[in-house]
């Protein structure tokens, strides 16, 4: 027992742990803001998601998917699309973004996602690293499922 213990902390470190691979896992997007800005856009009130998704939304994508954003897929593996949504605050003159909702990350591994198109979904709450998704693709495949032709992604590039 204490060398199957060894053995998988040892096989954190390459990329394997006990039971489950971290490529199973939708990763953190770390320094996503370097990614190529898609778009921004706000939901307000009257719109149908306003519920979960209101507020103002950054997206982004990294470079691997960037010039399959640009054919409208399909996307390799590793492509990742990153969805920054905040609070607003608005008044006559400007409207401003106030504290980070959810941080929601779509990332493409066809052998870890086959059930979901080939893409794992993971929101983090606020500004922490707390997974709110933890592992139930399917909860935001069932929304994505309508983009099929575009290999489940909503955003477009725009030149």
């Amino acid at each position: 027992m204490q060398k199957l213990k060894i053995l998988c902390v040892l096989s954190v470190s390459s990329v394997v742990s006990c039971g489950k691979s971290l490529v199973d896992q939708v990763p953190y997007p770390e320094n996503y803001r370097s990614f190529f800005h898609v778009k921004s856009m706000e939901l307000k009130k009257d719109h149908p998601l306003y519920k979960d998704f209101g507020g103002l939304h950054h997206v982004y994508v990294n470079h691997e998917g960037l010039e399959a954003l640009k054919k409208g897929g399909p996307f390799p593996d590793g492509s990742i699309l990153v969805f920054d949504l905040f609070e607003v605050t608005s008044d006559n003159q400007i409207t401003s973004e106030k504290e980070r909702k959810v941080l929601a990350v779509m990332y493409k591994n066809t052998k870890a996602f086959a059930k979901t198109g080939g893409w794992g979904f993971e929101a983090f709450r606020g500004d922490s690293r707390e997974r709110l998704v933890n592992g139930n693709h399917e909860a935001c495949f069932g929304c994505h499922a309508q983009q099929k032709a575009k290999d489940y992604v909503f955003s477009e590039f725009r030149p």
